[in-house]
């Protein structure tokens, strides 16, 4: 059996065990979604209005870094107040925004399933009820993806157009007294359709373009501040779930996922560390983080594809140095799905 041969059968393998998915931004990238380089010019370009002189002052440090670094590595450099961070929320949900409506639109005008969607549809063909998706993406590319397929899904939040945060993870839409199948969707930094008011109660409006008055985003942006964000209410709980989620797989399936967030990252690396389980990375480039956590002994069973010139390079634990795939794309989901579950 070739090596080719062999990763298949192990992706194969892995996505037979209803691995949890693990979204990352690039899942989103290839649905239209911008980056932190272009979030990162936009945040520049549209400074907040009536600075005291020490926000001017830590504005005018966070700006001369983003000449320099990434939005992740300029707001993790400088300590920015309440009030900037509250205005770089808003600023990146105007901006991520209409991108994100853009998928929704493309979704119902052609109503042609994601390949999110595909893989739901095969995940389901099991006797499994729940398959959950972890992901620190703010957009609603999953929940889309889930329409599409049919089945419900849960983000921690009761169901409707006004809606309060579920006292329940196990709440399910029920049909002829059975629960319906659920996507279970945990959104550890927030989406664009959470937000909290003047009493920090949180709540989901799905229906929101903008801001509604008196409400704020609940997003969790970069920087200094996001691990005390993330013991807030509702991520305390949100990461939480997905913690449980993570520790019950049998596997994982991560989608333009770079390893770069903690929040999720020391749970991940404790379970393949210590359990094997099967991980699959699929994904444009491989980020640093990736590769330290797949070639420094923190991953005994994995498969990873990434995008080179004129393919695909694979990497296993059994060929840690990679193998050229020349003329196909394994490292796109759709492409994926096509070698691992058939057309």
């Amino acid at each position: 059996m070739s090596d080719f041969d062999k990763a298949i059968e192990f992706a194969q393998e892995c996505v037979s065990k209803t691995p949890v998915v693990l979204l990352g931004s690039g899942a989103s990238a290839a649905h239209g979604i911008p980056g932190m380089w272009p979030l990162g010019a936009h945040i520049k370009e549209n400074p907040p209005k009536g600075m005291s002189p020490e926000d001017a002052q830590g504005w005018n440090q966070f700006s001369e870094s983003l000449d320099q670094l990434d939005l992740e590595s300029a707001l993790t450099k400088t300590r920015l107040s309440e009030h900037l961070t509250d205005h770089i929320v808003h600023s990146t949900r105007s901006f991520l925004f209409p991108h994100d409506h853009d998928v929704f639109l493309r979704a119902i005008s052609e109503r042609e399933s994601l390949p999110l969607s595909r893989l739901y549809h095969f995940l389901f063909q099991s006797t499994h009820q729940t398959i959950h998706v972890v992901t620190p993406n703010y957009d609603r590319i999953a929940e889309y993806a889930s329409d599409l397929a049919g089945y419900s899904y849960f983000t921690g939040f009761e169901y409707g157009y006004i809606n309060r945060r579920a006292r329940d993870e196990n709440m399910r839409v029920h049909q002829a007294g059975r629960a319906v199948r659920t996507v279970c969707i945990w959104k550890v930094h927030g989406s664009f359709d959470w937000f909290k008011d003047r009493d920090d109660q949180v709540f989901f409006f799905p229906n929101c373009w903008e801001t509604p008055e008196g409400y704020t985003p609940v997003m969790i942006t970069p920087g200094v501040d996001k691990f005390r964000r993330g013991y807030q209410e509702p991520f305390r709980t949100i990461i939480g779930a997905a913690d449980s989620a993570i520790d019950a797989a049998r596997s994982y399936l991560c989608i333009g996922f770079g390893f770069n967030d903690e929040h999720l990252q020391t749970k991940l690396v404790e379970r393949c560390r210590g359990n094997n389980t099967p991980t699959v990375i699929i994904t444009k480039e491989l980020t640093d983080t990736a590769k330290d956590f797949l070639f420094k002994g923190k991953c005994r069973q994995f498969l990873a594809m990434e995008e080179c010139e004129g393919g695909t390079m694979i990497y296993t634990h059994f060929a840690p140095d990679g193998f050229h795939l020349p003329d196909q794309s394994l490292w796109q989901l759709d492409k994926f799905l096509d070698v691992t579950i058939g057309a």
